[in-house]
């Protein structure tokens, strides 16, 4: 399996870094955003993922962290992860009671055909 970093082009150049910009960038691709079957929450439930996987090649943020993260409740974030998860932008793999489960996101997923009102 390749990696998320390996997939992506990596062609953002950062002048003049500041406190906003000095933490870095989560790039989404746009097939996501454009998106209208995924819902805003979802869209940014992804960009999370994307955020964690881009650190690692790989991410297992617990739903309490993202919900914290984001903003939202757990319930909303368990909610935006199956909008994913059916629209085939990841794949949730559970590891067991008490531990987190590791995501794994499809760049090029199925649904992702943009579809305009």
């Amino acid at each position: 399996m390749q990696r998320i970093g390996e997939i992506m082009e990596k062609n953002i150049i950062l002048r003049g870094a500041d406190v906003f910009t000095n933490r870095g960038f989560t790039r989404v691709p746009n097939h996501a955003l454009e998106n209208n079957r995924i819902s805003p929450g979802a869209k940014l439930a992804l960009a999370m993922l994307l955020k964690f996987a881009w650190q690692n090649d790989f991410c297992f943020p617990g739903q309490e962290r993202l919900a914290d993260e984001m903003g939202v409740s757990r319930q909303s974030v368990n909610g935006y992860l199956q909008e994913l998860e059916k629209e085939k932008f990841i794949a949730i793999k559970r590891r067991g009671l008490g531990l987190t489960n590791i995501y794994e996101i499809n760049c090029k997923p199925q649904s992702a055909k943009r579809s305009r009102r």
